[in-house]
Formats: C-alpha cells, sequence, structure tokens
C-alpha cells in the first residue's frame, strides 16, 4: 500500500463529511459538509461553519476546575439536590447587601419555605431522610451507605410502609438494614439511642423492612464485632488477635448459632484477656458488647468446650 493512501484521510476521521446537492456559489464546485464546516472541495470556500465548540472548555492544568454544572443529583435529599439555595449577607460578588435587599432575601426565603413541599408525603420523606443523614453523620458512615439507607427509606414510603408507625424509627432502621446490607458491625442499641426512639420500635420497623422489602442482609458473624469491641476496651493486639482466632473456631464448629454476635464477641474478648493475664472484667465488655454479665458467663462456658 502507497504511502499516500495510508495518510489519506484527514484530521477528522470521526466525522462523517456529506455531499450537498446545492453547487458552490463561487466555481459552481462540488460542496461538502461534516460536522465543523461546509466547503467547496474544488476552489475551498468556506461556505458556512458551526461556531458551537463540542469540546471541553478548560486547560489541562486546570484539574479542580473541570466542572459544566452544579452538583451531581442525591438520594439523600427529597428533591434530588434541585432544590434552590438562597444565600445571606453577600451577593454573588461577594459585597455586602444592603437593608433593602436583606429584607427582599428573607422574604424570598420564607416564600421559598413555604413552596418547598407540594404534599405531607414530601415533607416526610424530607423529614425522614433528614434523619438518615443525622443517624449516618453520627456514626460516621460513608456516603454510599447513607444513600443506600436513603433510598431503603424512600421504597419503605413508597410501599406506604410509614403509616402507623414513627418517621424516626424508619429512618433508624434504614440506617440499620443498609449496614446489615454492607457487612458492617453495628448494634442496633446504638442506632436507637441517636435516633431518639426505644429499640423495640426500631426493631419492629426493621423487621417490617425486612419482610415487606426483601432485605439482602447479611448475617452477622461474632468474629466481626471482635475489632470494634477491642478498641473501645483498648485492649492489646494479642488479645484482639486471640479472640478473632476464638470467633472464628466457634463459628466452624456451629457454636455461635442463634447467638447474641455482639455478646459472644465480648465472650471472647473475655477468654482471651484471662489466656493472657489480663483481666478484663466482665462488666466491662458486658457493657461494649449491649449484653448483661449473665450473657458473658453463658458464652464461656461455651468457649471453654473449644480446644486450645
Amino acid at each position: 500500500m502507497a504511502t499516500r493512501e495510508i495518510y489519506e484521510t484527514s484530521f477528522d476521521e470521526d466525522v462523517q463529511t456529506n455531499s450537498s446537492t446545492n453547487p458552490c456559489p463561487e466555481c459552481d464546485g462540488r460542496v461538502t459538509t461534516n460536522a465543523v464546516e461546509t466547503t467547496c472541495e474544488d476552489c475551498g470556500l468556506v461556505i458556512a461553519e458551526q461556531r458551537i465548540d463540542h469540546g471541553p472548555e478548560w486547560r489541562t492544568h486546570d484539574q479542580h476546575e473541570r466542572k459544566r454544572t452544579g452538583a451531581p443529583l442525591t438520594a439523600a435529599r427529597h428533591d434530588r439536590g434541585l432544590s434552590t439555595e438562597i444565600g445571606r449577607g453577600k451577593d454573588a460578588n461577594g459585597n455586602t447587601l444592603s437593608g433593602q435587599k436583606h429584607q427582599q432575601l428573607f422574604r424570598m426565603r420564607r416564600e421559598q419555605r413555604r413552596g418547598r413541599f407540594q404534599s405531607k408525603a414530601e415533607r416526610n420523606l424530607a423529614h425522614g431522610l433528614g434523619e438518615v443523614r443525622r443517624i449516618a453523620s453520627a456514626l460516621d458512615l460513608s456516603e454510599s451507605v447513607r444513600d443506600q439507607a436513603c433510598q431503603l427509606f424512600r421504597s419503605a414510603q413508597n410501599e406506604n410502609l410509614l403509616r402507623g408507625r414513627s418517621i424516626e424509627a424508619i429512618a433508624a432502621a434504614s440506617v440499620y438494614g443498609a449496614c446489615r446490607c454492607n457487612g458492617l458491625s453495628r448494634l442496633l442499641g446504638e442506632i436507637s439511642k441517636l435516633a431518639r426512639v426505644v429499640e423495640s420500635r426500631v426493631t419492629n420497623a426493621y423487621k417490617t423492612l425486612n419482610e415487606e422489602l426483601g432485605l439482602p442482609a447479611k448475617p452477622v458473624a461474632p468474629s466481626m464485632f471482635v475489632p470494634r469491641l477491642a478498641s473501645d476496651l483498648e485492649c492489646p493486639d494479642e488479645i484482639r488477635q486471640r479472640a478473632r482466632t476464638l470467633a472464628e473456631q466457634a463459628e466452624e464448629r456451629g457454636l455461635t448459632t442463634g447467638v447474641h454476635p455482639a455478646g459472644f464477641a465480648a465472650a471472647c474478648l473475655y477468654k482471651a484477656g484471662q489466656e493472657q493475664g489480663k483481666w478484663v472484667t466482665q462488666r466491662d465488655v458486658a457493657e461494649s458488647g449491649n449484653v448483661t454479665p449473665t450473657t458473658i458467663r453463658t458464652h464461656h462456658e461455651t468457649l471453654g468446650e473449644l480446644a486450645v
């Protein structure tokens, strides 16, 4: 193949060129049109051109300025983040506003607040998503888990599961369900404390979500709670590693079926502390696992069946 045939195409290889039936107004030559301009092949006259640049407007060194739109859509807001925010005090250029402008913006914010919700259901959705964001922030959950909890609350409202139930309880159950689906070691009791409702209402709400929505909740193993409880009790690494080994051995033998996972993990830490000579009290490990000392003693007897 000749070199001329290889480099015969132009730089706009991805742009399809169409021939026009109208001749050139100068020489009556053949006119071709692509996505950029309309030219004559004979005399080279540019008849028309596309002045819209479809490429990016940024340069290579503008790493932090490569934005053409606003914030992306989010499930954490009832309006997906498309609402308008009216500022306070200063304008877009940073100049201080006058008293008249302050009063005008105050009236605009008041009317916007009144017309923000179109129905009672949308108002309940905004309140519930606000509770989900608050609980997720207090638990230091990631944005992905928070968005999953918000979407779970939306699904609960769409399935009419909020009727006769507390919005705070459904919000807390949504956060707990998102944690269970992602395999995170979070206790239902600590989520209930942040939700400002009793634990029984959150438990009933989670059971409703799990049954009606069919959550893909992963089973919680005691070994998942060992690192967290060890961190709360400030246990040494050797105790933490030994407790995790005990928990994994108990799981392999089926001794953890039907038990409280956090309570069994606390019992593993207690037994590992006894083996290492670090006397961690039953009351301390019971409080960290949100169980009673009696539960720790019962699980401690079960761990005695394992071969040391």
